[in-house]
């Protein structure tokens, strides 16, 4: 990233990325009982719920990269 630029946390870095990213969203929602909201709109949701669903997908994507870096080496 060059000097004076910020990027929001919640930008991906690898924009072609993001359909998969949606996807995992969604399996994992559907995996931990959780319905997301059609239109999009997070806010009548509770704050659990966005939590654990960000929390699983974090584990996931770490699983992913150990996964891949474990047959690289």
């Amino acid at each position: 990233m060059a000097k004076g630029q910020s990027r929001s946390s919640n930008q991906l870095v690898v924009q072609q990325a993001a359909s998969a990213m949606n996807q995992l969203k969604y399996e994992v929602a559907q995996q931990l009982g959780i319905q997301i909201p059609q239109d999009g709109y997070y806010g009548y949701m509770a704050t659990r719920d966005t939590g654990a669903i960000g929390g699983h997908i974090t584990r996931r994507l770490v699983e992913i990269a150990e996964q891949q870096l474990a047959q690289r080496f």
